[in-house]
């Protein structure tokens, strides 16, 4: 199943390039989930990751007679196509705060049923933003291509133009921020329940 699914994108990026916007339809369906929950969690923002995945899949469309396969996975390409629209996005979005024009950031909505451990959820998952918003954009960029998009290093590195171990030490300076960050954090929050239980 794992072999099948590279080359029914393959397949239909073919059709995507002779004008089937069925073939189109098709991989929005497939990849737009993935492709919109990795921007949303690279912005920090859920309008934003839904333009760019728009915008993506634009230019997938015009742009789809320049796939190679040879070259490389579908999904690698659609990827490294939306990690480069949320670069643009966030020199966009870091113009307009420069000249004044800040949006007002959206979050992701969170299902769950359980309202403390929701709370809990969201605390953690705000603290992991956080970390991520902290790490420098390629360490986020590389964190996010392999916990959201589940790309192997050598898919990363493809997607972010380097080699794989630069991709690798990417990650793993990545992950060690955050770990250190979200550890801190708990840590913080430990120390003032024990206060205020004294």
């Amino acid at each position: 199943m794992q072999h099948e699914e590279p080359r029914e994108d393959d397949e239909l990026l073919a059709r995507v390039a002779a004008g089937n916007q069925g073939a189109l339809s098709q991989l929005i369906a497939r990849h737009s989930r993935g492709l919109r929950i990795f921007a949303a969690r690279y912005l920090g923002n859920a309008g934003d990751a839904e333009d760019v995945v728009q915008e993506v899949f634009v230019t997938i469309w015009k742009q789809a007679a320049r796939f190679d396969p040879a070259r490389g996975r579908a999904s690698t390409w659609l990827y490294r196509i939306t990690a480069n629209r949320c670069i643009d996005q966030r020199r966009r979005r870091a113009l307009r705060a420069f000249i004044g024009l800040d949006d007002v950031r959206d979050s992701v909505p969170s299902e769950e049923a359980d309202a403390e451990a929701a709370i809990a959820a969201r605390q953690e998952l705000a603290i992991v933003r956080d970390g991520l918003s902290r790490l420098p954009e390629r360490q986020r960029m590389a964190v996010l291509l392999r916990a959201v998009a589940d790309l192997d290093i050598a898919a990363i590195a493809e997607v972010m133009g380097g080699s794989a171990g630069s991709a690798e030490q990417l990650l793993v300076r990545g992950r060690r921020a955050l770990r250190d960050h979200l550890r801190d954090h708990l840590a913080m929050a430990a120390t003032g329940r024990e206060r205020k239980s004294s």
